[in-house]
């Protein structure tokens, strides 16, 4: 890989950790925090002595997890989830004798009558939810950590976003730059040989807001093809305030994509099967990178806007200093 690319400029930032339920989620020791320090009360009245142990007797000795209907006990009264049920063969986990199908039904219905704060409320959430609906709000929660947004890797860190910044400056060593236009170019020998390939991310800094800008080659139907989009670290209803274009060429013709960065909410995976990008066929890319097409060249050239709204007339305008 080869990448011209400008000066990088980032600052590092100091981390914390916060370890709840068994989990460790990181944060920037400069992230406010005033959501949750501004009903510590509630929170404490929650999450008290007896709600604490009521959350324990929650807890499925297998998976670790909290337990939902149907929730399983054996003729001892040790329970487990339903999931794990079926992995430990019917017998109990911990006296091992065969499970049957018998239902905890007094569990049942004092985990109905509990009421908790998010898992997330040392990150900020403020919420408190009856038991069964709180699985739910957690799998959508605007505080939960976001995932590691590096491609390339199965990388298992979760955390903030000035967090991650540091993560994949120091960690995974991406290109960091500042400013909301780029050029870069992307080489590979023996492009015909390549089937799949990462290159290596690159993070911009502009509207006091991360973009991360991926690029790779994949099998696209019958024909290998290569696609650079744009993710925004952030969740998407903010992603969806800003706006980008790439455009790619050579030989006098060239390819443009313009849209909405998507958020890192959704998986590096999800948004590139989905096909929301710049796709370059193969055969294209080869006729951009010029030559005897036996090597790739191509130069992405791109920019990043926020929209901004206009109350007269009730359009969106771009603006275009970062």
């Amino acid at each position: 890989m080869e990448t011209d690319s400008m000066e990088s400029s980032t600052r590092s930032s100091q981390n914390d950790e916060v370890h709840h339920n068994g989990g460790t989620f990181h944060f920037s020791s400069t992230k406010s925090h005033s959501s949750a320090a501004a009903s510590p009360t509630v929170v404490t009245n929650i999450v008290g002595p007896t709600a604490t142990s009521v959350y324990e007797l929650l807890e499925c000795p297998v998976c670790t997890c909290s337990m939902y209907p149907p929730i399983h006990q054996c003729h001892n009264g040790h329970t487990l989830c339903s999931t794990c049920k079926v992995r430990v063969h019917n017998r109990c986990p911990t006296c091992r004798q065969e499970l049957g199908d018998i239902r905890c039904l007094a569990l049942e219905k004092v985990a109905e009558s509990l009421e908790l704060p998010c898992k997330f409320y040392n990150l900020g959430c403020p919420e408190i939810f009856p038991y069964y609906s709180k699985l739910k709000h957690e799998s959508l929660c605007n505080f939960r950590p976001y995932g590691c947004p590096y491609a390339g890797s199965e990388c298992g860190v979760v955390g903030d976003i000035p967090f991650l910044v540091s993560h994949l400056r120091d960690d995974h060593k991406v290109d960091m730059h500042a400013g909301s236009t780029f050029n870069h170019r992307y080489v590979k020998s023996n492009p015909r040989e390549v089937e799949n390939a990462t290159w290596m991310l690159t993070v911009f800094q502009c509207f006091g807001q991360y973009f991360c800008l991926h690029f790779e080659a994949f099998q696209l139907g019958m024909g290998p093809v290569y696609m650079a989009f744009l993710r925004f670290m952030g969740d998407e209803e903010e992603a969806r305030s800003y706006s980008y274009s790439l455009e790619v060429g050579g030989s006098g013709r060239k390819l443009t994509w313009e849209g909405t960065p998507r958020s890192i909410r959704d998986s590096h995976r999800k948004v590139r099967d989905s096909n929301d990008g710049l796709i370059i066929q193969r055969n294209m890319a080869l006729f951009f990178s010029g030559g005897d097409r036996k090597e790739l060249k191509l130069r992405v050239t791109g920019k990043i806007w926020k929209e901004q709204h206009s109350p007269d007339s009730g359009l969106f305008m771009p603006n275009l200093s970062s």
